[in-house]
């Protein structure tokens, strides 16, 4: 059994982790539960009636949050000639091609998201063993391999989020600070939900969400009552 320790213990006190509420309160006990000294980040878990073994029922997109995540992105971006310039005059951190991979061959990760553009992908799949695992090799599924680099790195930075489910087909995404208090929480939510089921596969048959979570970095999580969810969508 895992044990906690006494501050998650008294944020839990009172509380019945098993049981299923509105995603207004789920969100709103989930703020209230948070103890750490820091900002902690609210964060979602949805579990999808998908199988991501099969390519036609993976899910994976991405959503600019109308209130962005709190936080400095820092993005690079892999491009060649007057791409560079647009990339750097749109915000973006780091631009580079050859030069951009050799630095990440020798162990450099200092950035949050990357964008390419399709003409540079063959050198960016060089070090795709590097940024894959971290999430930060660009998808063309995601908005982040484009020629239109300037929109890309403008919504990165405005708290763009990309988002995919894993092998047991729950998808995890960060929806704020705790800071931001409920209404910016939940304004991020429904974003994140609306665009969760417009990517719907049609191969996926039955009850698509079957269940959520919502909780902080520190603290325990919430459970959403799943008859709900249309409300909050169509509120």
């Amino acid at each position: 059994m895992p044990k906690h320790g006494k501050k998650f213990l008294n944020a839990v006190k009172g509380h019945n982790l098993q049981e299923r509420f509105s995603i207004e309160d789920a969100v709103s006990k989930s703020l209230a539960s948070s103890f750490a000294k820091f900002d902690e980040t609210v964060d979602v878990a949805i579990r999808l009636g998908v199988d991501p073994k099969y390519s036609d029922q993976m899910v994976r997109g991405a959503v600019t949050l109308p209130h962005g995540l709190g936080k400095s992105v820092r993005v690079v971006v892999f491009c060649k000639g007057e791409k560079q310039t647009e990339a750097k005059s749109a915000g973006a951190d780091e631009v580079g091609a050859e030069d951009l991979v050799a630095r990440i061959k020798e162990g450099w990760l200092d950035f949050d998201a990357a964008v390419a553009t399709p003409d540079v992908m063959s050198l960016v799949g060089q070090i795709g063993r590097l940024l894959g695992p971290r999430g930060l090799m660009p998808n063309a599924k995601t908005g982040s391999v484009t020629f239109d680099v300037a929109k890309a790195v403008q919504e990165l930075k405005a708290g763009r989020v990309d988002f995919k489910v894993d092998k047991a087909g729950v998808l995890h995404a960060p929806l704020g600070k705790v800071s931001f208090g409920s209404e910016k929480i939940l304004g991020n939510l429904k974003a994140l939900l609306e665009t969760v089921n417009r990517l719907k596969p049609s191969a996926a048959k039955g009850t698509y969400m079957l269940s959520m979570a919502v909780s902080t970095t520190m603290g325990p999580g919430f459970k959403v009552d799943m008859t709900k969810v249309k409300n909050f969508l169509e509120g």
